[in-house]
């Protein structure tokens, strides 16, 4: 039992996280789906033919692959936008909404305190280092006894819930 009242935790492990993952992955998709369509409206062949209405439209998005996007738009659409909504989620909620789904939050790994927003910046820029090698910095999380993926260790945090039957108890070497 922890001291002063205060919540017992576990990790959370592997496949809750890549649940929370899918949910996080999801949500993403429906806000800026709107965006993408409004940004592509704009220019580009496979706008031409959806404002012309002569059904050539589908064809045209199944053989390019989708609406043509302006580099600056794909660039905020795909790296900016996806960054900054983490960030502030991380950042105001240590959480992200599929995490929260979960009721689970990200900590300072010492200390159980919210992470810093210096430790929100390591951490997604760890995501780049732990997908690089066949993503084995995320599988991590299922073989490390604290269920760190390497972006975890890179900036010092764990992903923690509320204790459930028979887990085992989250320590942190430092009271927060």
């Amino acid at each position: 039992m922890m001291q002063d009242g205060a919540e017992e935790l576990e990790y959370v492990g592997f496949w809750l996280r890549v649940l929370a993952s899918l949910v996080d992955t999801l949500l993403l998709c429906l806000v800026l789906a709107p965006v993408i369509w409004l940004l592509a409206r704009g220019g580009g062949e496979t706008s031409r033919m959806a404002e012309s209405g002569d059904g050539r439209m589908m064809q045209a998005f199944m053989l390019q692959g989708g609406f043509e996007l302006s580099p600056l738009a794909s660039l905020l659409i795909n790296w900016i936008l996806p960054a900054a909504a983490v960030l502030a989620f991380w950042w105001f909620r240590s959480s992200t909404p599929g995490k929260m789904l979960l009721g689970a939050r990200i900590v300072d790994a010492k200390t159980g305190a919210p992470m810093t927003p210096m430790q929100a910046a390591l951490r997604y820029l760890g995501y780049f280092v732990s997908c690089f090698p066949f993503l084995l910095g995320l599988i991590w999380v299922g073989l490390d006894a604290r269920k760190q993926g390497w972006h975890d260790k890179i900036a010092g945090t764990v992903v923690v819930r509320a204790k459930r039957l028979g887990k085992q108890p989250v320590r942190f070497e430092q009271q927060a």
